[in-house]
């Protein structure tokens, strides 16, 4: 069996889902890049997003790197779908310090209703340079024809 073919929409469909997050607005979360499958999520370091040790808070970190892989499996599924979180597993690899993080979400394997997604969090300096603080390994809800949808 072929996969559905991609909705060419999908790019519309993640910005405007990801608009209605008001929480990722509340971290100050941003879209960097969509593609079919993929997307990356910046998240600005500042001290409202600090743990008592001056890193950003995994919950901070964690809360960009379900979104990037759930908005990754919303644009391969079909219109008029939505997304929700069933689970994930996050492993915390390294402090998150630096001038942004970088959630950056891709489809392992996209099903009719379940998706499998991987996210990996960058910390990313002044000049540049990245180091990978967080991956996530998660599955995903196509939501189709429900109150939940939109």
């Amino acid at each position: 069996m072929s996969p559905a073919p991609i909705d060419p929409l999908f790019e519309a469909r993640v910005r405007d889902s990801f608009a209605k997050q008001t929480f990722m607005a509340t971290l100050g979360a941003t879209l960097v890049r969509i593609a079919p499958g993929e997307v990356t999520i910046a998240l600005p370091v500042r001290a409202a997003l600090a743990q008592q040790h001056g890193s950003v808070h995994a919950g901070a970190v964690t809360s960009v790197l379900d979104s990037a892989a759930g908005y990754a499996a919303l644009s391969l599924m079909p219109a008029g779908a939505a997304v929700l979180s069933v689970e994930f597993k996050v492993n915390l690899l390294e402090p998150a310090v630096g001038e942004r993080i970088e959630a950056r979400g891709r489809v392992v394997r996209s099903g009719r209703t379940l998706s499998t997604c991987t996210a990996e969090a960058w910390a990313i300096d002044a000049a540049g340079n990245e180091r990978l603080v967080a991956t996530l390994l998660g599955t995903m809800m196509c939501l189709v024809g429900t109150a939940r949808v939109g």
